[in-house]
């Protein structure tokens, strides 16, 4: 794996030199965008809009339209901004991970300590396993600035990137119906369900299926043969009754299990 990120976590005084490491992959199938007529690879060029010549990166610079005037901006007006945020994972202050909603939570990185901080990056990660905390703090990485979660995963520290407040849609303009809404023997089936239903959570159980069922098409159209596409198979309770389609979502359960 290819760093992203290097510079250090800031643990109060300690500073524990690290590298951020991508920690997910893509599953789907790396698919070309084609020409319909001639079936050429479509490709995309930086072009200028006034010469209409293609720009190569190198040529390439980053501005800000202030006041309608172009600032070219450059890696070292960058670091300006906040040097100390360029190079280093400030923790703010530690929560219990369950405070932080779902939806606030982004993208996950792997941190892996540099020699000279194994020691402090150890001993942050087990305190964070016994105190049952995880830090909460800021950084910039690739000209934006980051908020993070700072969580030990096994014998690594994982650092979740985290949205602003400000980042997130307001509910309001939805039609979202109340608690009033919900009757008593309608819970008690809903919640009859959910416990028939429920398990110990398992991610290996999950499998992105769909990608190797595309696969499957693409091989079969290689080899000039025709798929008959699987009838879409999806269950419905004749009845309109909420009531009516709990009851039965219990039996079909029972069934399968029997």
């Amino acid at each position: 794996m290819r760093a992203i990120w290097t510079g250090a976590i800031g643990f109060g005084l300690v500073n524990i030199p690290v590298r951020i490491f991508s920690a997910t992959q893509d599953s789907n199938l790396d698919l070309d965008m084609l020409d319909k007529k001639d079936h050429a690879k479509i490709r995309f060029k930086r072009v200028n809009e006034d010469s209409g010549r293609e720009v190569t990166w190198e040529n390439i610079v980053k501005a800000y339209d202030y006041n309608g005037k172009y600032v070219i901006l450059d890696d070292e007006d960058f670091q300006k901004a906040s040097p100390e945020k360029s190079k280093i994972i400030e923790i703010v202050e530690f929560v219990k991970e369950t405070e932080i909603q779902s939806i606030f939570y982004e993208t996950p990185y792997y941190l892996e300590p540099q020699k000279s901080g194994v020691k402090a990056y150890a001993l942050l990660r087990e305190a964070l396993k016994k105190t049952g905390k995880v830090g909460v703090g800021n950084f910039v990485m690739r000209t934006k600035e980051s908020l993070c979660v700072l969580k030990p995963m096994e014998n690594a520290i994982l650092l979740q990137g985290i949205r602003f407040e400000q980042e997130i849609r307001e509910m309001s303009e939805l039609d979202i119906p109340g608690k009033s809404t919900v009757s008593a023997p309608e819970m008690k089936m809903a919640i009859a369900l959910i416990d028939q239903l429920s398990s110990k959570f398992d991610i290996s159980k999950y499998k992105d299926t769909y990608s190797a069922e595309l696969l499957k098409v693409i091989q079969a159209k290689a080899k000039g043969k025709k798929l008959t596409p699987a009838p879409l198979r999806i269950v419905h309770s004749k009845s309109k009754d909420l009531m009516d389609q709990l009851k039965e979502s219990l039996s079909v359960k029972k069934k399968k299990a029997s």
